[in-house]
């Protein structure tokens, strides 16, 4: 989400003013004392600190060249403005909320101090004792930006370092996140026509809907549209029918079986906060009792079946999820071109040592189990962890992924992420840590591993998504911007308690923050279109005589009169007979995954395999291949900012938007073919202008940009000149192959 020309590909002008040495540079009192330059500021957006001349260094290449200019801390964001006059360039993808050179302070991952040519990382206490010659800022989004403050006067450089460190790292209460300031001054957004309508779940109506659009038979519940039942549970949810009212305030809405979704064939799909185990003989029965009594609500409806699945015992807990993408993520905060290509030699081997890869597996692998159980058991499904708000809304959201086509446009995916994430009581404002508190148990990137099982299935099922690969990565960036209440608040009761003015930080009168799908606050119409993926096309509507076909009747079926033997309705003994064998199957179906983890991996290897048979339908279930190298790096995500990577012309961008251009001469040619049928008599097919762009497209487009980079070699002479005397490249086999393509 970055500030990118169309003229990207324009070679750079050569200019000792904008791109210099800053060992070879002798700044004059002249220089120094010219007007520094702010950024375009927001609506509540106020400069705290500001620091000029300050060098932005480029990575490009071991001399350290850079561009002078101010860097500015806001309430806002770090941004720096070159001294050079901006470029008249067209922006093909350009953000309006903050540019190329600007960071949102929670997007603030880490902070390093550069010492006498060392790095120290900086913490609250650190940067009192010595102001560094260098900062070093990594991101959440990955990007990395050096600043040396060699040049600005020594109580500008203190005071421009201590403010970045003060604002974007130590703690900080939620009164002072910028959300709130935006939305005291911002003016309200003109109403703008979605194409794609998000449902917000915020209402019974919303609730009735889906329930009626998947042919639901559970109940409505709305008594706690105050959260007078419990704090823990949404506004408004859906249980199974033989839930009773009091149930919801037993244990404080947890162990309560919340349903998500239901299968065509009547079983569904439910998630339910574990009620924490205890020791005590008395309160453990009562936990028991309850229990199983919400078990058979769940087992009532479809069938008296259910399987449930506690998380915990089979994925691994928010923390390792944590410290494995720590780990991962390290692959790609690249300070400088040495430093990639030493990392280069085990880069394949050290993403796999990460773990995170195979977290990604393990949450497919539980979903597609639970698919198994939904599309061929035809069973319910309970699933189960100590809070339900964090890898239940994992499972659940891919298993519905793969069942339903709707939740696959870009519509339906938001509506999903509404009902399973915001409303389902996603600690967004924790696991994102945009206060910065310490206590790091609480961090955890669960909505992005989320959005990188969503981007396994998009890159192996293209035409089954109507939404494209930079529409997830632009999401995964929103996630940082401190604006959006999608991603601001803990629960649906934090987000009312402070919405409506009962919160010390609402004194002012409600709030009401923007949601991240307003798209138009950060993108124009134009930019929004990659959006979309060209690949997908919409189910075409079948007549109903072409759905169903006109099937003949047995003969002697037509000779019997059409209302003579009706089966009678089933009371008395056969009503009796019919009530024993439910309680009979309640008892034995109602189970736990008792199989293996090597016989459950063989079940659901032979329910793919069985699936891969079929002809192919992306209007229907899509499943995801597990095997080794069909588990892909999301490199739009992660290398977009490493220019050692880039693909000039070429790439998977390249393919896209040579069918994205396709696609577009085709719906001409439609359009045209209408206008034709519509006006009889000659007609002249309009002149159109091409809309093929002349611009050489990187493979990290639209994101980094395609300015001319060094033509020096890739690899710096000095370490290709070690590499070759330690040894021949070649012979640096890796340990282990890994696809990244």
């Amino acid at each position: 989400m970055l500030n990118l020309g169309s003229a990207a590909g324009k070679s750079a002008k050569a200019s000792f003013v904008s791109y210099v040495t800053p060992e070879e540079i002798k700044i004059t009192e002249k220089e120094t004392s010219r007007k520094e330059k702010h950024p375009d500021l927001l609506p509540g957006e106020v400069v705290f600190c500001s620091a000029n001349p300050i060098v932005k260094y480029t990575q490009d290449e071991l001399s350290q060249r850079g561009v002078f200019g101010t860097l500015v801390c806001t309430n806002f964001r770090i941004s720096f403005v070159s001294d050079e006059d901006p470029a008249e360039e067209a922006q093909l993808f350009r953000n309006k909320l903050y540019g190329e050179n600007d960071i949102p302070l929670t997007c603030v991952d880490h902070i390093y101090g550069g010492y006498d040519e060392k790095k120290k990382l900086i913490t609250g206490g650190l940067f009192r004792n010595k102001n560094p010659s260098k900062i070093i800022i990594h991101c959440k989004d990955l990007r990395v930006f050096q600043f040396s403050l060699t040049y600005a006067k020594e109580e500008e450089a203190k005071k421009i370092f201590q403010g970045i460190v003060h604002h974007s790292l130590e703690p900080k209460s939620l009164k002072c996140v910028f959300a709130f300031s935006y939305c005291e001054k911002a003016a309200p957004a003109p109403e703008v026509q979605k194409m794609h309508r998000t449902v917000m779940f915020d209402t019974v109506e919303d609730w009735t809907q889906e329930m009626k659009r998947t042919k639901g038979n559970c109940k409505v519940v709305s008594a706690n549209e105050n959260f007078s039942l419990s704090p823990t549970l949404p506004q408004f949810f859906i249980v199974p029918t033989a839930v009773l009212d009091e149930d919801f305030t037993k244990f404080q809405g947890k162990g309560v079986p919340l349903w998500c979704w239901s299968h065509h064939s009547g079983c569904a799909l439910f998630k339910m906060a574990s009620l924490p185990l205890v020791q005590e003989d008395g309160l453990s029965q009562t936990y028991k009792i309850y229990t199983d009594r919400m078990l058979n609500a769940v087992a009532q409806t479809h069938l008296y079946s259910v399987k449930t699945e506690e998380l915990s015992d089979t994925l691994p807990t928010i923390q390792d999820v944590q410290l494995s993408y720590s780990r991962f993520k390290q692959f790609f905060l690249i300070d400088n071109t040495t430093e990639f290509w030493m990392s280069d030699m085990k880069w394949f081997s050290s993403l796999e040592s990460s773990g995170w890869l195979d977290i990604i597996r393990q949450c497919l692998q539980k979903a597609v189990e639970v698919v198994e159980c939904l599309e061929k058991e035809n069973t319910n499904v309970l699933i189960m962890e100590e809070s339900g708000s964090d890898l239940c809304c994992v499972i659940s959201s891919l298993v519905q992924l793969m069942l339903d086509p709707h939740l696959r446009t870009l519509g339906g995916f938001q509506s999903l992420v509404q009902k399973e994430w915001v409303s389902g009581g996603h600690s967004f404002l924790d696991r994102c840590n945009h206060l910065h508190h310490k206590d790091r148990e609480l961090q955890s990137p669960v909505f992005l591993l989320f959005l990188e099982c969503v981007w396994q299935l998009l890159q192996q099922h293209g035409p089954a998504f109507q939404f494209s690969e930079t529409y997830l990565t632009v999401l995964s960036d929103s996630l940082y911007v401190p604006i959006f209440s999608t991603f601001l608040f803990n629960s649906p009761h934090h987000r009312a308690t402070i919405g409506k003015g009962e919160s010390p930080l609402a004194q002012r009168g409600p709030l009401s923050c923007p949601s991240v799908w307003e798209w138009s606050l950060q993108f124009e119409r134009k930019a929004q279109d990659l959006f979309i993926n060209p690949l997908y096309t919409d189910k075409p509507k079948h007549e109903k005589s072409l759905r169903k076909p006109y099937r003949p009747k047995h003969q002697r079926q037509l000779s019997l009169p059409s209302t003579a033997f009706k089966s009678p309705q089933k009371k008395g003994f056969f009503k009796e007979e019919a009530d024993s064998l439910k309680k009979m199957l309640r008892v034995k179906r109602i189970s736990r995954w008792l199989h293996s983890p090597d016989s459950a991996q063989a079940s659901t290897r032979e329910f793919y395999e069985a699936w891969q048979r079929k002809p192919r339908d992306f209007h229907g279930l899509v499943l995801p291949c597990l095997d080794g190298p069909a588990l892909r790096v999301w490199m739009q995500r992660y290398l977009r900012w490493l220019h050692q990577v880039q693909i000039f012309g070429g790439g998977a961008v390249a393919v896209m938007s040579k069918l994205a251009e396709l696609a577009g001469e085709v719906q001409e040619l439609r359009r045209e073919l209408e206008r034709q049928a519509c006006s009889p008599g000659p007609n002249h097919r309009r002149a159109t202008a091409s809309s093929r762009s002349s611009v050489r497209l990187s493979s990290a487009f639209p994101f980094a940009s395609s300015r001319a980079w060094s033509s020096r070699p890739a690899i710096p002479t000095s370490l290709l000149h070690s590499l070759m005397i330690s040894g021949n490249m070649a012979d640096l086999d890796d340990e282990g192959p890994l696809s990244v393509v």
